[in-house]
């Protein structure tokens, strides 16, 4: 038949169609897409006992429509990234039902019982205490299985062939790491910002940084990572009196630099807290970059006696450890001065009654993590940073 655009009346036809529904149960469909970039329908049965998520990648950005066109391949690279976490955690992940590359859709576990972290933040709710740690476990033991230490040779290189996606990379490219530091048509801010921008657009030492982070992003095919986590790919909640992590939306996953996952996380942490310092609501958001290092780095020294290559000894991976730590600082702080004068700013800012002060804290603190990355050798090191702008 060919690709074709679901609407929501052709839901249940089309899980009856591939097999996800019994022909005699009633289905009730309702369209929740949130994201910029697909289509994602809820169906459930008419005594609610039953129900299932139907996510779509359209040709096209969903929030600018046909004047954006986009390769709904991306929703290849997302099944292709489900499939390899679910080998090393299934408990972090919706679980997949199936997908269909025709249509570039994927069927799974309905989360509307989780809330999107995001959300759960700018309503002044906690992290909880396993949100960061379990999101830190999740990208070692994605990237352990698939880096040169966890993968055969042979299997790794057939899994970066498949796994290059040169028009979602060259959106991180651009719109992350050159954008926000030139003249371009994408960036907007706060008029409060004015200053800052231009600053930032002057900054020769700042932008050299960027470069490098530009540079190593485009050339460090380390392992396979979510290539977007932030807050709001991340849902939360409980199931049967227990703690529910689940990260979702991996499409823009690609074989590339550890540090890029950590990094947008932490970019997201740091924000939110000048959100909550603003609003007067700190909880628990000082301990989260911490907390997500410290479980990345405890589940990727637990890893590393079941490498595959024993080249690589223990001093090695101190070595490693703090490169991926000195890098995921720098990826940090360009998501954050991104998502504050480039594309895609963040709700946690923007819906503040005066936007202006968290955002110029924040943005002051994403340039000092980019060019004083290396001096940052730990967590207290940041959270010290944080604290003296205060």
């Amino acid at each position: 038949m060919g690709y074709r655009i679901l609407e929501t009346d052709d839901i249940p036809g089309y899980l009856r169609e591939r097999g996800h529904w019994d022909d005699a149960t009633d289905i009730s469909v309702r369209e929740v897409s949130d994201g910029n970039m697909n289509r994602v329908f809820l169906a459930s049965s008419a005594d609610g006992t039953r129900s299932l998520a139907v996510k779509q990648a359209l040709p096209w950005v969903r929030v600018a429509g046909p004047s954006w066109p986009m390769s709904p391949d991306r929703a290849d690279a997302e099944a292709r990234a489900y499939d390899q976490v679910a080998k090393v955690a299934p408990d972090k992940i919706p679980a997949i039902h199936g997908y269909d590359p025709e249509n570039h859709a994927l069927v799974m576990e309905d989360m509307s019982d989780l809330e999107v972290l995001r959300t759960r933040l700018n309503e002044g709710e906690p992290y909880g205490p396993l949100t960061s740690a379990r999101t830190g476990e999740l990208v070692a033991q994605l990237s352990f299985a698939t880096s040169d230490f966890g993968m055969e040779s042979a299997e790794r290189k057939a899994l970066v062939a498949a796994s290059v996606s040169p028009e979602l990379c060259k959106i991180t490219e651009d719109v992350v790491l050159s954008e926000p530091y030139i003249e371009h048509e994408h960036n907007h801010w706060h008029g409060g910002l004015d200053d800052l921008a231009a600053e930032f657009r002057a900054d020769a030492r700042l932008r050299t940084e960027v470069a490098d982070l530009r540079h190593t992003f485009m050339t460090s095919a380390q392992a396979l990572l979510h290539g977007d986590l932030h807050t709001g790919s991340i849902m939360v909640g409980e199931r049967e009196g227990a703690h529910v992590v689940r990260v979702f939306d991996p499409e823009f996953s690609f074989v590339g630099p550890v540090g890029y996952d950590l990094g947008l996380y932490w970019a997201n942490v740091l924000v939110s807290e000048e959100r909550a310092r603003e609003l007067g609501t700190l909880s628990d958001h000082g301990d989260q970059l911490r907390l997500s290092w410290e479980a990345f780095e405890s589940e990727f020294r637990r890893l590393w006696p079941t490498r595959v290559d024993t080249f690589f000894d223990d001093a090695y991976l101190d070595r490693f450890l703090r490169r991926v730590w000195t890098e995921s600082l720098g990826y940090a702080g360009t998501e954050i001065v991104r998502r504050i004068i480039g594309f895609a700013h963040l709700t946690d800012l923007t819906t503040l009654p005066d936007p202006v002060p968290a955002s110029r804290r924040a943005l002051l603190l994403g340039r000092e993590l980019i060019v004083r990355r290396a001096e940052l050798t730990d967590a207290n090191a940041v959270r010290a940073l944080v604290e003296s702008r205060i």
